[in-house]
């Protein structure tokens, strides 16, 4: 089911900067430097992104000394991956009993 949340996390990962900030994350926890470095976008553009990460609880932080790391919660990825699921269901239904509202 489309929820409000589920809706705000689809609008925060339709960045491509951000989804790609999320694919790195995907495999190794990174500091902000590390993702500079990755994307080539410039620190102050990676910092709010991942400040709009953090605040959608997509990423978490995890000190180290002087510097931040980024790690992902892959539960929230999971919640959404099983919204599209039965979204996809809900098509495949739709489909094979033919159903499909009369024009007025």
């Amino acid at each position: 089911m489309m929820t409000s949340a589920n809706t705000e996390l689809m609008r925060v990962l339709a960045d491509p900067l951000r989804l790609q900030i999320v694919t790195l994350l995907a495999h190794e926890t990174l500091c902000a430097s590390h993702i500079v470095a990755e994307t080539g976008a410039r620190q102050t553009n990676v910092s709010n992104h991942l400040k709009v990460l953090r605040e959608a609880d997509v990423v978490e932080t995890e000190p180290c000394g002087r510097f931040t790391y980024y790690k992902l919660h892959p539960e929230v990825l999971d919640a959404l991956a099983g919204m599209f699921g039965e979204l996809a269901d809900t098509a495949r239904t739709t489909i094979e009993t033919n159903r499909k509202r009369a024009c007025p």
